[in-house]
């Protein structure tokens, strides 16, 4: 008896996990509204952790301008502020939202989570297994010292697919797919390029 519950709880759990989908999973927004992520089914995404106070910051202006660029192609940007990195989103949503204006954010943005550990957002937890962590773009000249803080806090730090710090943006395609995982030192005209690829399909 004990085997055929067994058996069955395989079939049915494991067969969800196969059929995991980014379109199941929902999220809280900035309005306090939970919303489900298959309001964009049939659009590329880029999801990017932000951060208000982090050296990447300045990010928030180039991921702007790509948004007024493909924004009317069936593009999007989901902006989940997030304080696991050196506490550089210290605020309230209210407060990262007040901020964001200043580089005229209009993309989506979501409540703060977190994108590691116990407590880390299913959303976070799909999209690290789908692309995992494969280094720091080399040309970048903050490659070498994001490499020396990483290896000070977390020397294995390599072997894990965790997010490494604010602004990792992952690419997902019209079906759901996660095609790309774009680490914060990744040449924004890169990341572009890749977005304009999938918008032509």
């Amino acid at each position: 008896m004990k085997k055929i519950v067994l058996a069955i709880m395989i079939a049915v759990f494991g067969g969800a996990v196969a059929q995991n989908s980014i379109y199941d999973i929902k999220a809280v927004n900035a309005d306090g509204q939970t919303v489900s992520l298959s309001q964009y089914r049939g659009k590329v995404l880029l999801i990017v952790n932000t951060a208000t106070e982090c050296g990447f910051t300045p990010q928030y202006g180039e991921l702007e301008a790509i948004y007024e660029g493909f924004g009317g192609m069936g593009f999007e940007i989901l902006d989940f502020p997030c304080n696991q990195f050196g506490g550089q989103a210290p605020g309230t949503i209210t407060e990262i939202r007040n901020f964001c204006t200043r580089y005229n954010v209009s993309f989506a943005q979501f409540d703060k989570v977190d994108v590691n550990g116990a407590n880390a957002h299913p959303l976070f937890t799909f999209l690290k297994k789908k692309q995992t962590f494969k280094g720091f773009d080399k040309d970048n000249p903050m490659t070498p010292q994001m490499d020396k803080m990483l290896q000070k806090l977390h020397p294995d730090y390599k072997k894990t697919s965790d997010i490494k710090w604010n602004f990792t943006k992952f690419l997902v395609d019209q079906d759901g797919k996660v095609v790309a995982r774009f680490e914060p030192t990744a040449e924004i005209d890169k990341i572009a390029m890749a977005i304009e690829a999938l918008l032509k399909k």
